[in-house]
């Protein structure tokens, strides 16, 4: 060795020894020692490189920090080492490991690696760290299966894709630090079962733009509920994971309705453009019939006259036959001709409605996809459609229109533009992004940043068809931004984000592009007339003008933030207008920071052209539809001169006349044949036949032609054996069924028909028409029309030519390859299945079984190696389009789950006995009529049969399903939705276009108190109700989405205002359990917290005759005023105030109260305001209720009854009112026959003049518990037999002698007044009222009243000077009280009782004695008043069955007569 390589090496041991010092090992034994030691550590000693290593080679931890090493090398010695530590050095890359083969711990944060190789040898690895580089991608790790813990955090990793699905042992992974910025790169980590902690953010480092998002947190915990700590916290806690499951799944609910919403929309624009197309076609169709008509005739003559000129040999008839036959061949020419411009204009028509239906879907589709965008952004990223309501919209409107010149597109003749629609963008993501990026150069360039709102502009974009890798590149542009410099470098264009000021400068490339692309279609002159663009917000900062021959490159112009190149006006001036500067301020601008771009708008936009009416707009047809009919009226008129032109040809045809019948001798003539046996060619074209009844008798028949009849059905055309031709064209047919035995039918015309369902037409055909070469099925209306060819070929084998069109080897075979894929067998089986065990944690839209056909590879690798049993792992099948008319060879399937059969041709739900895990199944789009499930499938939660033709819901199969969520029937012929309260789980229910009518199906919905999303839009039932979504919300409180509108917090109150308490149809109908309205005799709906009465219509309920609404919150009779024959109305203890709702000043009314004010019903806010008006005079007020009789209003704390407008009511009996707050007795005089009047517990004082005024039929007055002290005023009242003035004020016996001008009095009650407390007032009040019978309950005695005038004489004897005067042997007598019994009234013997004589001198027995008679008296008269409700003489009181008494007013008839409540026993009369 030489001197210079020995001092080379001598650094070198320096370094070894300095390594050996550090470690505690002596350097002079390292060589028969090192092989011993098995850690080895470097700390901060400025070693420039890894030396030493092969004295160590049992090491198995080393450990190296803060070193200036660039490179790992001297490993090869040690393939023991178990644990290596390089950090905060100066790694560029990771070597030199290849030998570790041993390594489970490699860390190597804080370097300078950029990219992550050279470890695929490290299969035993568990723990890497790779903190603190420069790693911008996940790579290089797909071998190391033993990884449990991976750090990357303060990186510059932005996406993460599946990278990681190799590692499935992986349980630890920090990405704290880097650029996470999209919730959709973290569900790649779902993939990762055994995943416990996961960082992106730590107190270490910063957070990744992801963790500063909404819903950041449940997005994670519901995509990884097996994770155990999270950014550092603990989530192992159930109701955390709850929490983000039940989120995530409210938000599935929503975007699903969502999702819905569109396709209703696409739907309704679909019958739009439908309707349209009906409507342009019209014309057409039938100018076609007219001409095919004539034609026909045409024909028909021609081939006539080419007969008879054939027999006939005479020279002179030949000429004229020739000349006629020239000229009708000159005419059917010229008809031929105009039938084809009019076909090839309807051709145009249908091909103009599936360009704009291909629109309109295309439409719909990214309306799907972004709210599938919102779905899985968890609403970071929303899309807000704007209107002419919303300020943005407008300044986007006009600044679109401002960027607009039409003289850029001079050489298309496009003259304006329409915008159709405009999004806004809102990215939480990319706006923080663009937010960032500013900040960040305003913290290098103060300048800029007081000049920011100048550097700011709006700019437009439109992709590129020819450079674009995306399929829509509009969506990924609102999602992710758009593509960095060197993104669109790569793709051929400018190194920048190249951008526009001007609608033509950005749309330039996609109009070129689509021209090429069609110039083969010369019926689209204008294929790029739909587009979008995108509006977005740059920040231009610096920017400067694109230099010549200098590549549009940030290199090349370092200090600019953006480059512009300005329009070359000089080579536009030829379409330039000479007053338009739009060109002076057009530019292309070239953006080199993707990130300084914001995309804000999304906008749909059509260029409009002077035939814009021909190719209308697929976003609103009506809007464009007067413009096209005018434009093709006057086409239309030149057309038609034409037709009628042709049709005036000579020569002109004699019209036959049409047979109506069809039989023997018709037939006969019509052949021109003797017997039916010899007819071989039968033509009977243009008739209004509808019956073919004697066809069948013609067995020789070979052609028959039917064209132009009034045929609906074939059953009569059956067993022809030698039928060939079958014509029946222009008919009416709309079923094949009864077509038999026509076994040489080899050519069939079905054509202009109304024929619908295509497969079973067609069995028919291939049942009884095994020699059919030729078929022609043009312009019917097949029921789903989708691949109408291919399945008529699938079923029709032996046909040559279908719809004159030659049937090519490529499509018998696909219709060979469609009529394999209709029958379900092994092979279909392992095409279509899955074995996943769980449904994917993904936020999407799909279903289960097409998120796992999506998202799951297939299973099955051959079917040749399929193991036995393999059938038991089905766990997804998806069968959707195979033409399936049966579910058969389905019954090993015993654990399958999620299964779809969509787009079939199934009529029946068969084998579900064979699937008890199924929890999902999809029918959609098949002939599905009923609801069958034989067995109970406990886990069924999600049911959809939509566009099927079921009819009902059988509640007895939705027993057999009680778990069943989500259940979808839409585009069905449903009516009624009972059977539905029987899915009590059910939480979303889509039942929308169906033929649900009455607002009582929707109380079979009531029950269903987990109902949160129900959708009816399309039923009648939504456009027939008035005030529908606030009435549904009103009746199903649990709902918080109805018809794809969330459910607010107003229209719950606004629900509240107008329907609580609203006593309606529906509500009978809830409370009674059917809907038999006209055999309801009475009806009670006591403390029901009604408010308002909405019968409507008031003739359903003619059979009513008592209502009782007690304990209620009436304030009015409301509806109740229109119910034609009620008898008896109980209102007790409700708030009535008067008979109409009061009219108030609408001056100032508050939105609920217009909203209340508008609700129409069945009288409720309908009467005549003239009838209601205050201040009326009573005279004028027109009668209401003439049945009733009977009414009952007390305890509704009335005050006046002027306001109550009681005399309305002209035919009342019986009137109630006892408990109120009445002070004065007025408003009657309209009541004349009234007989009973009850005013107890009132606060009257006293009566007027005008109380009684017009009640000379008065015969029971009740005004106990008052105020009264006089009794004035009763006059009027002749007819009164019985009075109760029991516990009121009245204190003299002068104011019962008042009573005398009553002349048909007999009961008369005081008991409670100060007047009753004097001894006499019974003797005086007998005295005066000569025709009382009974007073105070008890019954007035001969005795009694022959006392009391005893006691008038001697009194009056006394008063004459009489007064010591004793009359010998007579005896004081004093009457005892006798209480009431069912005594008669009329005269008779009654019972005289006797009491203790008295002593007139003995004044003190005499008053002790007389003290007790009043004690025991006072005693009997409170007893009496209690009992006085029930006491009664000559005219009882009926107790009715509801605990209400009746004043009976047919003395002399039986009970059972009297005020009878319907339905109930019979009344018993009152004790």
């Amino acid at each position: 060795m030489t001197q210079r390589e020995q001092q080379r090496l001598n650094p070198d041991e320096e370094i070894i020894k300095e390594l050996c010092v550090s470690n505690g090992v002596s350097y002079e034994k390292v060589s028969q020692e090192g092989s011993e030691i098995l850690d080895l550590e470097m700390f901060f000693s400025g070693f420039p490189r890894m030396l030493g290593l092969s004295l160590f080679p049992g090491l198995s931890r080393l450990t190296i920090v803060g070193q200036t090493i660039s490179v790992i090398q001297g490993l090869e010695c040690c393939p023991l080492l178990k644990a290596l530590w390089v950090v905060e050095c100066r790694l560029d890359e990771i070597s030199g490991l290849q030998n570790c083969l041993q390594l489970q711990k490699l860390y190597l944060y804080d370097n300078n690696i950029q990219r992550i190789t050279n470890l695929e040898m490290l299969v035993n690895l568990h723990v890497l760290w790779l903190n603190k580089n420069q790693i911008s991608e996940i790579e290089g790790l797909s071998s190391l299966v033993n990884l449990e813990e991976l750090h990357l955090a303060d990186n510059a990793i932005a996406k993460l894709g599946q990278s990681l699905d190799p590692n499935t042992s992986l349980q630890n992974l920090n990405l704290s630090g880097n650029k996470i910025s999209s919730l959709k790169e973290l569900t790649h980590l779902t993939r990762l079962s055994q995943l416990r902690e996961l960082s992106l953010t730590d107190p270490q480092s910063s957070p990744n733009p992801v963790c500063l998002l909404y819903n950041y947190y449940t997005h994670v915990l519901y995509h990884m509920p097996h994770l155990q700590r999270l950014d550092t916290y603990d989530v192992s806690m159930k109701h955390l994971k709850d929490a983000a499951e039940s989120t995530v799944l409210k938000k599935m609910m929503y975007y699903t309705m969502r999702g819905r919403c569109a396709q209703r929309q696409f739907d309704e624009l679909k019958a739009k453009l439908r309707q349209h197309k009906k409507d342009q076609i019209q014309l057409p169709e039938e100018r076609i019939w007219v001409l095919t008509h004539t034609l026909r005739n045409l024909e028909c003559e021609l081939s006539n006259k080419q007969g008879a000129g054939k027999k006939s040999g005479e020279p002179e008839d030949s000429d004229i036959c020739s000349d006629r036959e020239q000229k009708l061949q000159r005419k059917l020419d010229a008809v031929r001709d105009r039938l084809k411009i009019w076909e090839q204009r309807l051709k145009k028509l249908e091909a103009c409605y599936q360009r704009d239906l291909a629109l309109a879907s295309d439409r719909k589709e990214m309306m799907v996809h972004l709210l599938l965008l919102e779905l899985e952004t968890v609403g970071n990223i929303r899309f807000e459609e704007g209107n002419t309501n919303d300020p943005w919209f407008t300044s986007c409107y006009d600044l679109l229109l401002s960027r607009f010149c039409a003289w850029d597109y001079k050489t298309h003749h496009i003259n304006g533009i329409k915008i159709n629609r405009i999004i806004r963008i809102h990215n939480q993501a990319l706006r923080l992004r663009f937010q960032d990026k500013l900040h960040f150069l305003n913290m290098e360039s103060p300048a800029i940043s007081q000049n920011s709102k100048r550097h700011t502009e709006y700019l437009f974009y439109v992709p590129d068809p020819e450079h674009s890798c995306e399929g829509d590149e509009i969506l990924h542009i609102a999602e992710t931004g758009f593509k960095n410099a060197d993104a669109y470098k790569a793709l051929g264009r400018e190194r920048a984000v190249p951008l526009s000021n001007s609608v033509s400068m950005c749309d330039r490339l996609r109009m070129t592009s689509l021209q090429k692309t069609s110039e083969c279609d010369p019926a689209d002159p204008l294929p790029f007339r739909h587009g979008q663009l995108i509006i977005s917000k740059v920040f231009l900062g610096r920017n400067a003008g694109v230099k010549e021959g200098v590549p549009i490159d940030c290199k090349y112009y370092p200090k600019a933030n953006s480059v512009y190149l300005s329009t070359d006006s000089k080579q536009h001036t030829a379409l330039t207008a000479p007053d338009c500067d739009c060109r002076q301020r057009q530019k292309l601008w070239y953006i080199f920071d993707h990130e300084l771009v914001l995309p804000e708008y999304i906008v749909d936009f059509e260029y409009i052209t002077q035939d814009t009416p021909e190719h209308s707009s697929s976003s609103d047809p009506s809007s464009v539809t007067h413009v096209s009919t005018a434009v093709a009226s006057s086409e239309s008129l030149a057309e038609l001169d034409l037709d009628e032109g042709a049709l005036g040809m000579e020569p002109i045809l004699k019209p036959h006349p049409k047979m109506l019948s069809l039989d023997e001798k018709s037939i006969l003539t019509v052949a021109r044949a003797n017997v039916l046996s010899q007819i071989t060619v039968l033509n009977l074209h243009g008739n209004s036949l509808n019956k073919l009844s004697e066809i069948s008798r013609l067995t020789a028949l070979q052609r028959l032609t039917l064209s132009f009849n009034d045929l609906t059905r074939l059953g009569d055309i059956s067993h022809m054996p030698n039928l060939e031709y079958l014509d029946v064209s222009f008919n009416r047919i709309s079923t094949l069924e009864g077509l038999r035995g026509l076994s040489r039918l080899k050519e069939l015309d079905l054509r202009w028909n109304q024929l619908t369902r295509l497969r079973d037409d067609m069995n028919v055909l291939r049942k009884h028409t095994p020699a059919l070469l030729r078929l022609d099925t043009q312009h019917n209306p097949w029921h789903r029309h989708k691949c109408v060819r291919l399945v008529i070929l699938c079923l029709l084998k032996t046909l040559t030519h279908l719809d004159d069109i030659l049937v090519t080897e490529e499509e018998a075979a696909a219709a060979a390859q469609m009529a394999a894929r209709s029958r379900i067998n092994q092979a279909s089986l392992v095409a279509h299945s899955w074995t996943d065990s769980e449904r994917p944690r993904s936020l999407s839209l799909l279903s289960s079984v097409h998120l796992l056909t999506q998202m799951s590879p297939s299973p099955w690798k051959h079917s040749h190696e399929l193991e036995p049993g393999w059938t038991a792992k089905i766990t997804t099948l998806n069968l959707d389009g195979q033409q399936l008319t049966r579910l058969s060879n389905l019954d090993q399937l015993v654990n399958l789950r999620w299964a779809s059969f969509d787009n079939n041709e199934i009529s029946h739900i068969e084998g579900l006995e064979h699937w008890p895990l199924l929890e999902e199944l999809s029918l959609n789009c098949n002939n599905i009529s009923r609801l069958e499930v034989s067995c109970t499938l406990q886990r069924l939660t999600r049911l959809s049969i939509n566009s099927n033709h079921l009819q009902c819901l059988d509640g007895d199969v939705l027993d057999r399903l009680p778990n069943l969520h989500f259940l979808s029937v839409e585009d069905n012929i449903i009516s009624s939705l009972h059977g539905l309260q029987r899915s009590r789980l059910l939480f979303e229910l889509y039942i929308g276009n169906n033929d649900i009518s009455t607002t009582r199906e929707i109380f079979h919905l009531k029950t269903l108190s987990s109902l949160i999303i129900l959708d009816l839009y399309g039923n009648l039932l939504v456009s027939k109700l008035e005030n529908y979504r606030i009435y549904m919300v009103f009746h199903l409180p649990s709902l918080r989405a109805l018809d794809g509108v969330a459910v607010e917090m107003c229209e719950s109150e606004a629900a509240k205002d107008v329907f609580e308490g609203r006593l309606t149809a529906d509500m009978v109908a809830e409370k009674l359990g059917h809907t038999n309205y006209r055999e309801l005799s009475e009806l009670n709906l006591q403390s029901s917290s009604i408010r308002m009465v909405d019968l409507a219509p008031a003739n359903l309920f003619g059979n009513l005759r008592s209502i009782n609404l007690e304990h209620n919150n009436l304030t009015s009779f409301s509806g109740l005023i229109f119910l034609p024959n009620i008898k008896m109305l109980f209102l007790n203890y409700n708030h009535i105030e008067s008979i109409l709702p009061r009219q108030k000043v609408q001056s100032h009314m508050s939105n609920k109260q217009i909203l209340h004010h508008k609700v129409t019903s069945s009288g409720y806010g309908q009467q005549n305001s003239r009838l209601s008006r205050e201040g009326e005079s009573r005279d004028n007020q027109e009668p209401l209720m003439p049945s009733l009789e009977v009414l009952h209003l007390g305890h509704n704390g009335i005050s006046s009854l002027l306001t109550l407008q009681l005399s309305r009511l002209t035919n009342l009996k019986a009137l109630f009112l006892q408990g109120n707050d009445i002070s004065q007795v007025d408003g009657l005089e309209g009541l004349q026959r009234l007989l009973e009047l009850v005013l107890d517990r009132n606060r009257i004082k006293s009566l007027n003049e005008s109380s009684f005024r017009g009640q000379e039929y008065l015969m029971d007055l009740r005004l106990a518990e008052n105020r009264i002290r006089e009794l004035n005023h009763l006059e009027p009242l002749t007819g009164l037999r019985r009075l109760f003035l029991d516990m009121n004020k009245i204190q003299d016996v002068s104011e019962l002698e008042k009573l005398e001008v009553l002349p048909s009095l007999i009961e008369l009650s005081v008991a409670g007044n100060p007047v009753s407390r004097r001894s006499l007032h019974r003797q005086a009040v007998v005295l005066h009222l000569s025709r009382l019978h009974v007073l105070d309950g008890l019954t007035i005695t001969l005795e009694e009243r022959t006392r009391a005038e005893l006691l008038s004489n001697e009194a009056q004897g006394s008063s004459s000077g009489a007064a010591d005067m004793t009359l010998p042997g007579l005896v004081p007598l004093m009457t005892r009280p006798v209480p009431l019994r069912r005594t008669s009234l009329n005269p008779g013997i009654h019972t005289l009782i006797t009491d203790q004589q008295e002593d007139p001198h003995d004044k003190g027995r005499y008053k002790k004695q007389r003290g007790g008679v009043s004690f025991l008296r006072g005693l009997q008269n409170d007893v009496s008043f209690r009992q006085i409700r029930g006491a009664s003489s000559h005219y009882p009181t009926v107790l009715h069955p509801t605990g209400h008494r009746v004043f009976s007013i047919y003395p002399n008839s039986d009970l059972d007569s009297r005020y009878q409540f319907h339905g109930g026993p019979r009344p018993k009369p009152p004790l």
